[in-house]
């Protein structure tokens, strides 16, 4: 049909969290709020570890780039939601969804990626302290961000040009507040079978297969801190862990929640509003749970905000 035809669709309309005009004004001012806040404190982040020597190792090497993949997650939604609120639009172009979509993809898998690499490099500290700096050189841990970003680019332009073979309907809703690679999956005209083969595929990469590496690591870690005879041994090889074990708990458990509050309810709104967690709160977060529970990253910041003199690193 001509009016499906996919070369027509000039813009698609973003529902956003909620029809309720009152609450335009309350969302406006909480999702900039977290926007500000999320850039700030990963921007923080970024400067401590560029600035201080003590942090020039490959853990917040790792860390530098999450917090800059974080400010680029929350950047790919949250700004055109804003400017939906303020001008009282819901629309959206074909091409800036499909943007939308694509940069949304790369981020999502780089911080699956990045998370797990983290994984690996705390294994490598502990099970083998004596080979780490050999191990994890310089050129190890730019050649690991390199194929995360090539294998993720790949992934999201396969995604992109399978998109770009569907045909939408003029006036096509999107039940949610920025473009969601499944939810336009769903309101799709066409057939979206080999769409929806990929996505699984994609999702088993880019989600399951990070997270068994990570989960691989911390069995290597923990089987490795049982031999321990020295309990203060124990506890200082496995707190250098808990800001990532942290991060970890929180990313995989808001998009778990997500998941399951798609697969639970019938309401798109709702899981929108699910989707918030690890879309918007969890990289807000996570520069407050490395700054808070990693001594080596609060003394950085001190002397970074505060010139204090350098204290004795305590080296990881």
């Amino acid at each position: 049909m001509e009016a499906e035809n996919q070369t027509k669709i000039s813009q698609f309309l973003l529902l956003g969290l909620s029809e309720d005009p009152e609450l335009q004004s309350l969302f406006f001012g909480l999702f900039l709020s977290m926007y500000l806040v999320t850039v700030l404190g990963n921007l923080t982040i970024i400067l401590a570890v560029s600035a201080d020597a003590y942090l020039h190792t490959p853990m917040y090497f790792f860390l530098s780039n999450l917090s800059f993949v974080d400010i680029c997650f929350i950047t790919t939604t949250v700004p055109k939601m804003l400017v939906n609120i303020q001008t009282r639009s819901k629309d959206i172009s074909y091409i800036g969804c499909l943007t939308q979509v694509y940069f949304f993809m790369i981020f999502v898998g780089l911080d699956n990626f990045l998370l797990t690499v983290m994984a690996y490099d705390r294994f490598v500290a502990i099970c083998h302290p004596l080979h780490y700096t050999d191990i994890m050189n310089p050129r190890l841990c730019g050649l690991l961000i390199l194929i995360s970003w090539i294998i993720i680019f790949w992934v999201s332009m396969l995604h992109i040009l399978l998109m770009i073979r569907l045909k939408f309907c003029i006036g096509t809703e999107i039940p949610h507040f920025f473009c969601e690679l499944a939810q336009m999956i769903k309101v799709a005209c066409s057939d979206t079978l080999i769409n929806n083969i990929f996505l699984y595929i994609a999702a088993a990469l880019l989600g399951v297969f990070p997270f068994t590496g990570i989960l691989f690591s911390y069995s290597q870690i923990v089987s490795s801190l049982m031999r321990m005879s020295s309990a203060t041994g124990k506890y200082k090889a496995f707190s250098t862990c808990g800001s990532h074990l942290s991060v970890v708990a929180l990313y995989y458990g808001t998009s778990l929640g997500v998941y399951l509050s798609s697969a639970m309810t019938h309401s798109s709104q709702k899981s929108s509003i699910a989707s918030v967690m690890y879309t918007v709160v969890t990289p807000m977060l996570n520069p407050f749970i490395y700054s808070l529970r990693n001594k080596d990253v609060k003394g950085a910041l001190g002397r970074l905000l505060f010139k204090r003199e350098p204290l004795v690193h305590d080296d990881h």
